[in-house]
């Protein structure tokens, strides 16, 4: 399996995995969206909170661009940044874009 596949897979299993983690009597679901022609890979919480409250956002947002991971957006405790470097995807492989350009620098990960 080449990088970016394995990228790819690894991406598509912490977010599934990241879906599975509500409970079935939960309200609030949540979905992946994967688009695997232009690399983007989404976790999205929808639902409604005690019927009268409507929940609808992207939890975490990564891209592949150039050959690296782009975590454009991590509205999570448990970073999937830190999972996939658990996962051995080295840090120089992972830009924290959200994250503005000239703070990057100042992280253990790609600069961009």
């Amino acid at each position: 399996m080449d990088k970016l596949d394995k990228y790819r897979q690894l991406i598509q299993d912490l977010l599934r995995a990241r879906a599975q983690l509500r409970s079935a009597n939960d309200p609030i679901k949540s979905q992946t969206v994967f688009d695997r022609e232009c690399d983007h890979y989404q976790l999205v919480n929808l639902g409604w909170k005690n019927n009268n409250t409507r929940i609808y956002g992207c939890a975490i947002h990564v891209d592949i661009i150039d050959g690296k991971i782009w975590v454009q957006h991590d509205g999570t405790e448990d970073a999937i940044a830190d999972q996939l470097v658990k996962k051995g995807v080295p840090k120089q492989e992972i830009v924290l874009a959200y994250h503005a350009p000239n703070v990057r620098k100042y992280t253990d990960f790609a600069p961009g």
